[in-house]
Order: C-alpha cells, then sequence, then structure tokens
C-alpha cells in the first residue's frame, strides 16, 4: 500500500506530529514499524489542510492520512481520529453536502493506538464528520493533536500521535456509520475500542434534521460501510423514526450496540447467513449474539419443553447463561427464548452439552427433577388454594402462612403445609439426556 502522510507548514500541531514520526522512524529499533511496510512518504503543503480539494490528484496513494492539530470551544487536551467531510453546509473548506472517502479500518487501528498512548490528561476520541477537505477520492483521515497551543507543541503528545500512527496495522473489522451523538462521538468510541466495529462517517444528532437517504447512502458508499449504528440515547423519538425511514432504502443492517460487541469472530458473509437463517425460524424473531465462532452458521433445534421450564426457573439466569456459549440466541417479539440456536457447525455437540446442563442446573434450584435414561421428570410441588378452601382456611394472612411452609391452626383443627399442597409431574424426553449431565 502507498501512504502519503501530509501536514501543513502553518499547523504547529501537524509539524509537531510530523517531526516526532521522522525521529521515531530515525532512531535504530528492532523491529520495523507496521507502517514501514507500506511505501509510504511525507508531504507539506503552505495551505491549511482543510483546503486541500483535489490533492490526492497525481499522488499516487492508496491512503492519505492528514497530521493535523486540534481546536476546540471547550478546549481540553485531546487525540482525535475523524474522516472529513460537509453533512450539509461548508463553513470550514470543502462543498456543502459533500464527503470524502474514509478508511475505517486504518481510523480503528490508530484510534485503539491513540488510547493505549495517550499521555496522562489527554482524551481519545473520534470526531463527527465535518470539515474539508471534501473532493478527495482517495481514501482519507486526520489524525490530531488539541486542543490549544500548549498540546499543539506538546512533544509527548505529539511522540503519541505518531506511535500511533507508525503502529496502526487494521485488522478484520466491521465498516460502519454512525447516527447520533456528540461532536466526539462518545458511543461510537467506546464501541470501537472494544470490539471490530469501525466508524467512517459519523452524523451527530446536531445533523440529524439534515440527513436524508441521500446522505445516509453517501455516508455508507464512501465509508464502504455495511451497517449502521443509532446512538438512539441521544435522540428523540421522532428523530430516531426519521432515520430509520431514511435507512430502509439504503438496505443497510442496522446494529445496535450488543451485536457489535458480541459479533465474535464472525466474517460479514457469515453474519448475513445468520440472518437468513433467522428469517427462516420466524421473521420476527430477533438475533442476539454472544461471540459465536467463525464458521458456516447451522440451526441447533433445542428441547422445546426443557427450554420452556428453564426460562420460569429463572429467565435472567438463563439469558445470562446463555450468554456466556459461543452462540446465536432468537427472542420471539414477546420476549422468550426460541428453542432453535444458530451455531458454527464445528461444535455442535459442546454447545448442546452447555445448553442442557445450564437448563437443567436451574430447573433443579427450583424444582425436584429425576433423570432415567433420556427422561428428565420435574416434579412441582405448590400450595393449593382448593384444599386450603376445604379443610375451612379463610383467604388471608393464613394463606400466606402456609405458603411460608408455617402451621396453622382454624377452629381447633392443627393444619400443615402438607395437607395444602399439590404436586404435578411433566416428562420431557430429552435425546442423549444422560450424556449430558
Amino acid at each position: 500500500m502507498r501512504i502519503c502522510l501530509i501536514n501543513s507548514r502553518q499547523d504547529p500541531g501537524g509539524t509537531n506530529i510530523r517531526s516526532r514520526m521522522e525521529e521515531l522512524l530515525e532512531t535504530p529499533h528492532e523491529q520495523p514499524y507496521p507502517l514501514e511496510l507500506h511505501e509510504y512518504s511525507f508531504l507539506e503543503t503552505e495551505e491549511r489542510l482543510i483546503f486541500q480539494d483535489h490533492i490526492d490528484e497525481g499522488l499516487e496513494s492508496d491512503l492519505i492520512i492528514f497530521l493535523s492539530r486540534h481546536a476546540s470551544m471547550n478546549p481540553v487536551p485531546q487525540l482525535t481520529v475523524h474522516v472529513t467531510g460537509n453533512l450539509s453546509t461548508a463553513d470550514f473548506g470543502g462543498i456543502p453536502g459533500s464527503l470524502a472517502v474514509a478508511a475505517p479500518a486504518w481510523m480503528h487501528a490508530i484510534l485503539g493506538n491513540l488510547s493505549r498512548h495517550a499521555p496522562p490528561g489527554y482524551r481519545v476520541s473520534y470526531e463527527a464528520t465535518h470539515h474539508g477537505p471534501t473532493e478527495i477520492s482517495t481514501p482519507s483521515l486526520f489524525v490530531e493533536v488539541g486542543s490549544t497551543a500548549k498540546e499543539w507543541s506538546d512533544r509527548v503528545a505529539g511522540t503519541a500521535v505518531a506511535m500511533s500512527v507508525l503502529e496502526a496495522s487494521p485488522g478484520g473489522c466491521i465498516p460502519l456509520i454512525g447516527l447520533g451523538g456528540t461532536h466526539y462521538a462518545r458511543r461510537e468510541t467506546e464501541i470501537s475500542l472494544t470490539s471490530r466495529g469501525a466508524f467512517g462517517h459519523i452524523a451527530p444528532s446536531r445533523e440529524i434534521s439534515s440527513i436524508d437517504p441521500g446522505m445516509i447512502m453517501q455516508m455508507a458508499e464512501k465509508s464502504g460501510a455495511v451497517a449502521a449504528f443509532i446512538d438512539k440515547k441521544a435522540l428523540r423519538s421522532d428523530e430516531i423514526r426519521s432515520i430509520e425511514d431514511a435507512l430502509l432504502p439504503c438496505g443497510l443492517v442496522r446494529l445496535n450496540e450488543s451485536d457489535i460487541l458480541n459479533f465474535g469472530d464472525l466474517t460479514w458473509e457469515q453474519y448475513r447467513a445468520v440472518l437468513d437463517l433467522a428469517f427462516e425460524v420466524d421473521p420476527d424473531c430477533r438475533p442476539n449474539l454472544h461471540r459465536p465462532k467463525r464458521g458456516t452458521p447451522v440451526i441447533l433445534r433445542f428441547s422445546p419443553g426443557l427450554l420452556e421450564e428453564a426460562q420460569k426457573a429463572d429467565q435472567k439466569a438463563l439469558f445470562e447463561g446463555i450468554s456466556a456459549i459461543p452462540l446465536v440466541h432468537l427472542q420471539s417479539p414477546s420476549g422468550s427464548i426460541l428453542p432453535q440456536f444458530i451455531i458454527t457447525e464445528e461444535n455442535p455437540r459442546e454447545i448442546l452439552n452447555a445448553l442442557i446442563s445450564l437448563c437443567v442446573t436451574l430447573i433443579r434450584k427450583e424444582q425436584e427433577i429425576s433423570i432415567a435414561g433420556d427422561h428428565l421428570t420435574i416434579r412441582k410441588i405448590r400450595f393449593d388454594p382448593r384444599k386450603a378452601r376445604e379443610l375451612g382456611v379463610p383467604k388471608g394472612p393464613l394463606y400466606g402462612e402456609l405458603v411460608k411452609g408455617r402451621t396453622i391452626r382454624v377452629n381447633d383443627q392443627v393444619i400443615t403445609p402438607e395437607m395444602v399442597r399439590a404436586s404435578t409431574e411433566r416428562t420431557i424426553h430429552i435425546p442423549g439426556l444422560e450424556n449430558y449431565t
């Protein structure tokens, strides 16, 4: 890959970063920096970077990294990364409604490195899409140090940014666009730092009113995005509906934070196969990922009776237990877990074992169970109001005493909890049960 690193002569932050990069490159080091595995070059401009439309013409580069200062109305020490563009008006360079081509995987890698190298007191974040240049067809990004002259000339901060660029080594990311949130994209930053989610263009809440399907399509195309993330906590309900309506003609999958954080090792093609399988099971169900392993997704059919009893016993604990197993569970619109799970075909027996053991453990905590071969028998003992009435027990506090297992007296008659109990049994056939418990 051919990479061009560009700074402006009149930008002290950018010149600081470039100087620190050159120092690091000139200092003897045992292993080459990942950037040195590419063909890279430096370029310095006389004008401000935000006005460098079409600068990529004639550069013969595959990626442009702009080294820049960051300025803010509320200045705090900050290291940022973002792609350029104007979602609406062009107040600082570029053309209104035009976006540059993003490099999500490179921004993801550099952001992670900034988080590791940031000096004490410096924040690290994405910035939402803003300012020029917009007319660049080569993938590009800005990496910045800010937010005042003190930070622009800070050698330690400049070295942190320089090292973050030199060590950047993009991996298998999920390219996304972000919709909603603050200028510093707090949710997108947290997601990216803890997952494979790699954001390109990000539209903050203040720009949502100007976002239409055409702009979302441009954001997606210029980011190479396969999905969109909506920061619903940062938007009003009417804004969320507007964005969701605008997404419909764009064909983008919507991922929530949990989806992205628990994507696991799946490729995007495998995830689309998961969605297809989920639709076959129930078009209205919601797939919930729990870091599934990479592989061909298949449906694992589970005992409906066993799953039903486990949900009755402790639904919260069932959700928590399933979340520790590398699979996808399907949730009905009512919130119940469906008895079809999606797994990778390499490990069906291990997954089945874990699910059966989890369900049996939860049921055993609440009910009496017995296992005979492939049959699980569940015996439930409950308070029977009918028996209590027949013995003359009036409704009210005495019912509660019996439920608590206490003996009571009614009209000189001693009534024990056993006298007002009823039991039911349910036997569930689970092929291979004795091998799993």
